[in-house]
């Protein structure tokens, strides 16, 4: 599903922020990626949706060599992996269905079919009564639930979460990571990047901690490990 080889990322400015990195994530796998700032966590997780290229070695998500994928194809590699980001990221004078339904009608999907899947993955993120709001009429916690509806509509095989529940309060974090849950209970792979202990030690999955751009420590049904 993710397999990294021998990959290490140089920036041009000298920073090495990942070094010697080698990792197999299979289908299905539910993964926290934690450690320190500065690293490695965010270059790890963005070489795998080829947000960067590693200047070392190779990775393979969803059978593509990602480093030999041409720059022309990334969108149609994307189509396949959903992301969800800490700040959301949704289009403000959009509403919620369109927002979501967006991401179906850049690859074309039929009309019906769009209708169909929208309100199926905006009820399961409990928001199908608020389809027609716009994003700055819901709370933080609602538009995180809006961008992992847009992330799943394309029944994506994985799921990248970089800090997905960093500006949300403990309650609204445990109800957005029940829903992660559910994606993941689905047969989707989830990788997320994350500073929440209490979720890493509560609702335990396979831990990834990086330190210096290396993996130091990968663990089944792991914990935090950091003081916060």
């Amino acid at each position: 599903m993710i397999e990294m080889t021998d990959v290490s990322k140089t920036y041009p400015n000298g920073v090495t922020a990942i070094s010697g990195l080698n990792v197999k994530i299979k289908q299905a796998e539910f993964v926290y990626v934690v450690g320190p700032s500065g690293a490695g966590k965010s270059t790890f997780i963005k070489m795998m949706y080829r947000e960067e290229k590693p200047t070392k070695g190779n990775i393979i998500v969803n059978g593509l060599s990602l480093p030999k994928l041409r720059n022309a194809k990334v969108p149609i590699f994307r189509r396949n992996i959903g992301m969800v980001f800490q700040d959301f990221k949704l289009l403000q004078t959009l509403t919620i269905y369109e927002n979501v339904a967006f991401a179906m009608e850049v690859i074309e999907k039929h009309p019906d079919e769009i209708k169909r899947r929208v309100m199926e993955v905006l009820n399961l993120v409990g928001l199908k009564h608020k389809v027609r709001m716009l994003p700055a009429e819901l709370s933080g916690g609602e538009q995180q639930r809006v961008a992992i509806a847009r992330s799943i509509v394309n029944s994506p095989k994985v799921v990248i979460a970089d800090e997905p529940t960093g500006n949300l309060d403990p309650e609204t974090s445990w109800e957005i990571m029940n829903i992660f849950e559910e994606i993941n209970k689905r047969g989707t792979t989830v990788v997320m990047a994350t500073h929440n202990k209490d979720i890493v030690n509560n609702m335990t999955h396979r831990v990834i901690a990086i330190e210096n751009g290396k993996i130091v420590r990968d663990e089944q049904r792991g914990e935090y490990g950091y003081e916060i």
